[in-house]
């Protein structure tokens, strides 16, 4: 017959093992508890016959007589041995009717047996002493154990009756926390079994009590949140790179197929072929700004951080972008405060900050301006871009970062709708923070967080 579930469980397991741990320890402390008081008694014991034949040794013989007369006469319970004997053996007074064999004359008090009962047929442990007094007479005087035997049935009584309740206790517990355990469990699996067959909204349950079994089920959640919330992000991300594909690529096709039905000459042949290339070159750039995300969001460059100085790529960002701006007539200002340094990959942020600037040109007007910033801030350092362009709505704010996304004022301009993307995703990549502000104008900042140690 096979055991029951939860007999099989670690937990169970455990709490008999805890259960017999206790068992043992309660089983040596109550056998130390004998143990001492076995000896207490037993020393204590062997102190009384000893002054007792010290005192009744110095008396005279008619007062030692009575004294163990008196003894024996005060002693209702029978624990009191006594008995003077002549030097050959024979018995002069006491309940002792000879010297027992075991007990050495003149020696230290000592367990000794000791005949009791009618017909002596009985015998009984006592500690005793014997002493050879001056007259020749020989003195024993005894005690009987069977006090330390009565405390030994009450220690053995009491153990038994504490540990049986205590054992039983314990196997109930483990019985206890195995079922509830096994409930958990299953209970997880369960919810573990709807995630893998594809409902990903399942979480596992709770009970709202601070133990581990809670705690591990809220990080679960909170990763499977993240996980639904990413997987959404695929699918989205799927059906964008879908369409943004399928327009230039069909755009390719048509033109082509025209091209082959009307061009009549080499140079109209070229000019579809440019167009289709044209068409190609934004797909590429699409595919090729995907894989870009995708390695930094990977994490694959974490390795090649070093002390990179903000100054110096604000500078170089601003030199670069500065005859493309001319050439748009748009003023770029560049300002550079302190030389701070952050911890980072140099070309990546690099390529963030220049994002930024090339969006802000690219959306500015003639005649505007685009002011490219390093400011200090408490314990962190800002590069901030701004321009003078048409801006994005309060509702454009929290999505403008999502891949493909692409507001109004940038349906006339071209783009892929990454560029903003690939900025969040180094920025993640490097643990600082993308702020953007709606309103009149575009002001998006890289909030970077000094190389600890570093003052402002």
């Amino acid at each position: 017959m096979p055991l029951p579930e939860f007999v099989r469980t670690t937990t169970f397991r455990w709490a008999l093992a805890v259960a017999g741990v206790f068992v043992i320890y309660v089983m040596l402390l109550f056998g130390a508890i004998y143990w001492q008081t076995e000896r207490y008694l037993t020393s204590r014991s062997d102190a009384v016959v000893t002054m007792q034949a010290q005192v009744f040794g110095a008396a005279s013989i008619e007062e030692r007589l009575i004294a163990i007369e008196q003894l024996l006469g005060q002693d209702p319970r029978g624990v009191q041995h006594a008995g003077l004997f002549t030097a050959d053996g024979q018995r002069i007074a006491g309940n002792l009717e000879h010297i027992p064999k075991d007990l050495k004359i003149d020696g230290h008090a000592q367990r000794a047996l000791v005949p009791v009962g009618p017909n002596g047929g009985e015998r009984q442990a006592v500690r005793a002493v014997a002493r050879t007094l001056p007259d020749g007479h020989v003195l024993v005087i005894g005690r009987s154990v069977d006090e330390i035997v009565q405390i030994s049935e009450i220690v053995g009584g009491t153990l038994g009756l504490g540990l049986v309740p205590a054992l039983f206790l314990c196997v109930a517990a483990g019985v206890l926390l195995s079922i509830r355990a096994q409930q958990r469990v299953a209970d997880v699996n369960q919810s573990v079994q709807r995630i893998v067959a594809g409902d990903l909204r399942q979480r596992l349950p709770t009970r709202g009590v601070d133990d581990p079994f809670d705690r591990l089920a809220t990080v679960v959640n909170e990763m499977l949140d993240r996980i639904e919330t990413l997987i959404h992000q695929i699918g989205g991300v799927g059906d964008d790179i879908a369409h943004d594909l399928r327009t230039p690529l069909t755009r390719v096709r048509m033109g082509m197929e025209r091209g082959r039905a009307h061009a009549r000459t080499v140079e109209e042949s070229q000019a579809v072929i440019d167009r289709a290339i044209l068409g190609l070159d934004r797909s590429l750039a699409i595919v090729t700004a995907l894989l870009r995300i995708a390695e930094i969001e990977h994490t694959r460059r974490l390795a090649g951080f070093s002390e990179v100085a903000l100054a110096d790529l604000v500078r170089e960002v601003g030199d670069l972008y500065e005859p493309i701006a001319e050439e748009k007539k748009v003023a770029l200002r560049v300002h550079v405060g302190d030389t701070p340094t952050v911890h980072g990959d140099r070309d990546l942020l690099l390529e963030a900050i220049a994002n930024l600037v090339d969006n802000a040109v690219k959306f500015t007007p003639q005649g505007g301006q685009v002011q490219l910033a390093l400011l200090d801030g408490t314990g962190e350092s800002i590069v901030r871009v701004s321009d003078t362009g048409p801006g994005i709505s309060e509702e454009e704010r929290d999505v403008v970062v999502r891949r493909f996304y692409r507001s109004d004022r940038s349906r006339q301009t071209k783009g892929v709708g990454l560029g903003l993307s690939l900025v969040a995703a180094i920025l993640k990549l490097h643990g600082f923070r993308l702020a953007i502000k709606s309103g009149p104008g575009f002001v998006v900042e890289i909030v970077c967080p000094r190389t600890h140690g570093e003052s402002a």
